[in-house]
Order: structure tokens, then sequence, then C-alpha cells
């Protein structure tokens, strides 16, 4: 399956794009892309408890599940006054 990985602000920083196309397998769940995602760039692991996630722009949890073609995107925490 492919899905379309969308991050923002220190996400997207740390990765060096906004968005990322990847292959997954199936039965694959929003945990299994983030954690794909910190093997490759480790230096979002330490942002895993902390990050909000949706599917096709509605808000999910880690593990909900994707489908082929699905969007999956990973927002850190808003600070700020």
């Amino acid at each position: 399956m492919r899905v379309t990985v969308r991050l923002f602000a220190r996400l997207r920083d740390i990765a060096g794009t906004a968005e990322l196309v990847r292959d997954v397998p199936n039965g694959a769940t929003v945990a299994t892309v983030w954690e794909a995602l910190a093997t490759e760039f480790p230096e979002l692991a330490s942002y895993q408890s902390s990050i909000s996630s949706a599917v096709n722009a509605d808000y999910a949890k880690m593990q909900s599940a994707v489908q082929d073609g699905d969007e999956v995107a990973f927002l850190p925490p808003v600070s700020g006054g």
C-alpha cells in the first residue's frame, strides 16, 4: 500500500520536506507509518508521545488503520502565547 505522509512545523524541518510518499504493509496503522518515519529520521522519535495524527484530514489515533491512497498527517504540539 502507498500512503502520503504530511509533516508540519518541527517535524517538517527534521525530515526536510512537508510531504513524503511511503509504501507500508497491508494492515498498517498510523503507528506503523510513524515507526517507519522515526527509523528513517531518528530525531522524530522524541516527539512520539506528544504528536497528533490525522488520516484524510480527520484526527486519528495511532492504532487507526490506514488504507492504500490515504493521507496520514503528523502534527507536533503547538505552543505560544
